[in-house]
């Protein structure tokens, strides 16, 4: 449908933000999306009230759009609903971070290592296809862009599983974990060190080296803890 036939589709469009055009995005999904992205680069800090006449102003939608959005993200744990306050930024304790980073390690492994021998070579190639884009994010230092496929790669491993229940906890955990992973891709070096253990978790996986890709995932999360933990 041509942008502007419709009001849902022009609405969203007014949502448009530096990460690429959302007029083809239901409402819903638009206004998620803005919402998921002030949380993750921290204009919604841990802790703030999201005031539902203040964002809707903001991002031009009515209360009912938006109400939707904020229980939505609240069902990926991203906001909390509490009485008397409304709409809060989640916010988690450092050992709440590190147990979730523990288990995200522990279940992203093991899908790995079921990845090596289930996945097709065409799978594995759309996921080094996936893994160029993002290196081509990382050289225009498009950081946004970069950490959502970064995610999106790492969503995708899990999924060659082929694991509906290893998949949904995973999910869950990442989602709540956005805003973690996000810092701690906080400067240059950082960044960097986060490339190489990608590159590596790709080559293992091309070669369908089990161990090693479980081991290099193990690090990678392990080091995203010690990435993370000084920003907290």
């Amino acid at each position: 449908m041509a942008a502007g036939s419709d009001p849902v589709s022009s609405t969203a469009s007014a949502l448009g933000s530096e990460t690429g055009p959302i007029a083809r995005m239901s409402l819903h999904d638009a206004v998620v999306n803005r919402l998921r992205d002030m949380i993750i680069e921290g204009e919604l800090p841990p802790g703030s009230r999201i005031h539902e006449t203040q964002m809707g102003q903001r991002l031009g939608v009515s209360r009912t759009p938006l109400r939707e959005a904020i229980k939505f993200l609240a069902s990926e744990g991203l906001v909390e609903l509490i009485p008397t306050r409304g709409a809060v930024v989640r916010q988690f304790h450092a050992k709440d971070i590190k147990d979730m980073l523990l288990v995200l390690k522990t279940l992203e492994s093991l899908a790995g290592r079921i990845a090596c021998e289930r996945a097709t070579d065409g799978q594995i190639a759309h996921i080094r296809s996936l893994h160029d884009q993002m290196l081509a994010y990382y050289r225009e230092r498009r950081r946004m862009e970069y950490y959502k496929l970064n995610q999106n790669i790492h969503s995708a491993i899990v999924a060659l599983s082929d694991n509906e229940p290893l998949a949904y906890t995973h999910g869950m955990l990442q989602g709540r974990l956005k805003r973690v992973r996000f810092v701690g891709h906080e400067g240059e070096e950082n960044w960097a060190k986060a490339i190489v253990e990608h590159e590596e978790m790709i080559a293992a996986l091309e070669a369908r080296d089990a161990e090693r890709l479980s081991n290099i995932i193990e690090l990678h999360l392990s080091a995203a803890w010690e990435r993370v933990k000084a920003f907290l």
